[in-house]
């Protein structure tokens, strides 16, 4: 889901969407796609969402758990895990976790984007990502292709906040960021737009989760 590159043909193409995707989206709908992949999921990711969810107005935030991120180290849990563990912190109805990158065989963020558009045209789609990933957002193949096809959001996390306001991606789409108190309208705007939404900070984050649990068992 990292990478972009051209669409891949979509298995399973006589199936409903509902079954195929694992869930189903109506016309009018505000729809927050927060990729990652989740390992482990933490209150970190949950308050990210949460606050996509209520800043920026949406009926659906999708937790989209990426089978790796090659950016990343390798990755311990299996998918099944972190889909467990998602879940637990994509508290209430509005929250979706989903395994549609494996559903679907797509691999980059660009495929999976254009297809839901294609699948869901009346649906308003919003990207979600920490600030942590904003500042690394430029090394994802096919960033700038990401920002000119759908509104981005960024919610603040620790440590982030400058490093995400100079990261390459902010400056070289400076003239599309809107400012926080448009995030209510972000969902229908065409892009490129993107909000950096200031919020409550929460320090828990998957690297030092990680860390600590590898710390735990050599010190068993």
């Amino acid at each position: 889901m990292w990478f972009a590159g051209p669409v891949r043909r979509v298995p399973e193409a006589g199936r409903p969407d509902a079954l195929r995707l694992g869930f189903s989206l109506q016309p009018g709908m505000r729809v927050g796609l927060f990729g990652g992949s989740f390992n482990p999921a933490h209150e970190g990711h949950a308050h990210v969402a949460e606050t996509a969810l209520t800043r920026l107005g949406l009926d659906r935030v999708i937790w989209l758990v990426s089978p790796q991120n090659p950016l990343k180290t390798a990755q311990p849990d299996s998918l099944r895990m972190r889909m467990a563990k998602a879940a637990r912190f994509a508290r209430g109805p509005k929250m979706i976790v989903s395994d549609i990158e494996t559903r679907l065989g797509v691999r980059y963020t660009i495929d999976l984007i254009r297809i839901l558009q294609a699948r869901f045209p009346g649906v308003k789609f919003v990207w979600i990502m920490g600030a942590d990933s904003l500042a690394s957002f430029h090394r994802w193949r096919g960033w700038s292709e990401i920002q000119a096809n759908i509104p981005i959001a960024v919610v603040s996390r620790p440590g982030s906040e400058l490093r995400g306001g100079l990261a390459p991606a902010a400056r070289r789409f400076a003239a599309a960021r809107r400012p926080a108190g448009f995030a209510r309208r972000l969902a229908t705007t065409d892009p490129p737009a993107w909000v950096y939404i200031p919020a409550q900070l929460n320090h828990a984050s998957s690297t030092k989760i990680r860390d600590a649990k590898v710390a735990s068992e050599i010190h068993a």
